[in-house]
């Protein structure tokens, strides 16, 4: 069976050659690379105020990164219509979607802050349950303050994708470095000068994305930009357009969020298996970040490219780059498992792991080794360039389910039934990684992602 046809490809003229694609791609590798070190930082810093701080982050972090996940799903939507647009040449279709996501996740953020502010204490005992009460009042100091960094997250994030839809990823990439040196300068000052501890943090994370959110939206001002937005006063909603918005964005924000309760829930289960488990299962965790970035780096330019051929009506172009950049994340899948492998005894030495946490560990980054080339690319990379094409409910139903059936159901059941350890987290993680992979590439060969195209609808 043809994965394209060749022969209704003029490669002469195709929208993004391979100049095109390193430019597209790198500054979306290195951000991604860059904000999981940072992010790496900001919590070792965090961490010298005392285990209450570093506890309260922890905590309120893993609500805020399933809102996180939201606002990103969001932007995901926009970067997916406005490429379509930018790829049918019809620019002026997507400046006016482009308004129309500013104006829907500015009242989706302004809402959700508005909540998670008059009910913060019982949103988060709700949650968590209950803790400590040192903790606890770490917690309430730090999502008040992170909570009013929301619509700035969220306008980033949609900005951001604007400037990717047009294939212009070096500036979001440029903002975001910048922003992250903030933060960590910021945790600096406050934490250590000021002696703020998670208030100080917090106040640090809000400084950067009001930055962040400042210079994306003025730069967005400017006229020579293929997406410009300006005059956002006098924008007013589009309900069909935001309907198309919303019908990309939900199921993907569905997706998103499943992973991220998916996560909690496997969370919960390692948490019951002793100190060293849930130690080498952290480091593990971190590590296999790493060797994932080139991947979703690619993956998210692959909805760019796409997104852009489905627009411009060259469905064969479009399944050629899935094609070539889906070889291209597995090269890159590859090396990356190759080095992190290498520097796993290093890492957790220099981490001061014990030694029964540091063999778990190692093991686990071994089977990920051998397991995650085969089997990651296509149940994530593949799923990029379907959704970058409208196909956005088939891969959350696909997600949601084998997620739910392999990562957490088997996790759990390994772990309560045969007494499996922290290993058991990534024997559902294979089996979800394998499945996906399969359904992904069948629904690739069968073509019909291809009937889903946004702004033909």
């Amino acid at each position: 069976m043809k994965l394209y046809d060749k022969e209704r490809i003029d490669f002469k003229h195709i929208l993004f050659d391979n100049k095109a694609l390193f430019l597209l791609l790198f500054p979306i590798i290195v951000e991604q690379l860059l904000n999981s070190f940072m992010g790496m930082v900001d919590t070792m810093m965090v961490s010298t105020v005392g285990s209450e701080a570093i506890s309260a982050v922890s905590l309120v972090d893993s609500f805020n990164n399933l809102v996180i996940q939201i606002f990103s799903a969001m932007a995901s939507g926009a970067a997916i219509i406005c490429s379509q647009y930018i790829g049918s040449g019809n620019e002026k279709e997507s400046n006016r979607a482009a308004k129309q996501v500013v104006f829907t996740v500015a009242a989706i953020s302004l809402g959700l802050t508005l909540i998670c502010l008059i009910g913060r204490e019982g949103l988060l005992r709700l949650i968590f349950g209950e803790v400590e009460a040192q903790v606890m009042d770490n917690c309430l100091v730090y999502f008040l303050i992170t909570v009013l960094s929301f619509p700035f997250l969220a306008l980033f994030s949609a900005g951001a994708a604007f400037f990717r839809a047009g294939g212009n990823s070096k500036f979001p990439m440029k903002v975001s470095i910048i922003s992250n040196m903030i933060n960590i300068v910021g945790n600096a000052v406050f934490i250590y000068g000021f002696h703020w501890s998670v208030a100080g943090a917090a106040l640090s994370t809000l400084i950067s994305r009001v930055f962040c959110t400042i210079v994306i939206f003025y730069y967005l001002r400017k006229p020579k930009q293929i997406i410009v937005v300006r005059d956002y006063l006098k924008i007013r909603p589009d309900m069909p357009l935001i309907a198309k918005i919303m019908a990309i964005g939900v199921p993907s924000g569905i997706e998103n969020g499943m992973f991220q309760f998916g996560k909690l829930a496997i969370q919960s289960t390692v948490s019951t298996m002793g100190t060293q488990a849930i130690a080498a299962q952290a480091m593990t965790n971190i590590l296999e970040n790493v060797n994932g970035i080139f991947g979703i780096g690619v993956g998210i330019g692959l909805m760019t490219v796409v997104g852009q051929c489905i627009g411009a009506g060259r469905t064969e172009e479009a399944k050629y780059y899935i094609v070539k950049l889906t070889k291209v994340a597995w090269v890159g899948i590859l090396f990356s498992c190759l080095l992190v492998f290498g520097i796993t005894k290093p890492v957790t030495w220099l981490a001061g792991m014990e030694a029964g946490a540091a063999q778990m560990c190692f093991e686990m980054v071994l089977a990920i080794t051998i397991v995650k080339p085969i089997a990651w690319v296509g149940s994530f990379v593949i799923s990029y360039g379907l959704r970058a094409a409208g196909d956005v409910r088939f891969s959350m139903i696909v997600s949601t389910i084998t997620m739910w059936c392999c990562r957490v159901a088997l996790c759990i059941f390994l772990v309560k039934v045969f007494h499996f350890g922290p290993m058991a987290v990534w024997i559902g993680m294979f089996a979800d990684w394998c499945i996906r992979a399969v359904i992904f590439s069948t629904r690739f060969l069968s073509g019909k992602w291809l009937k889903a195209s946004t702004i033909k609808n």
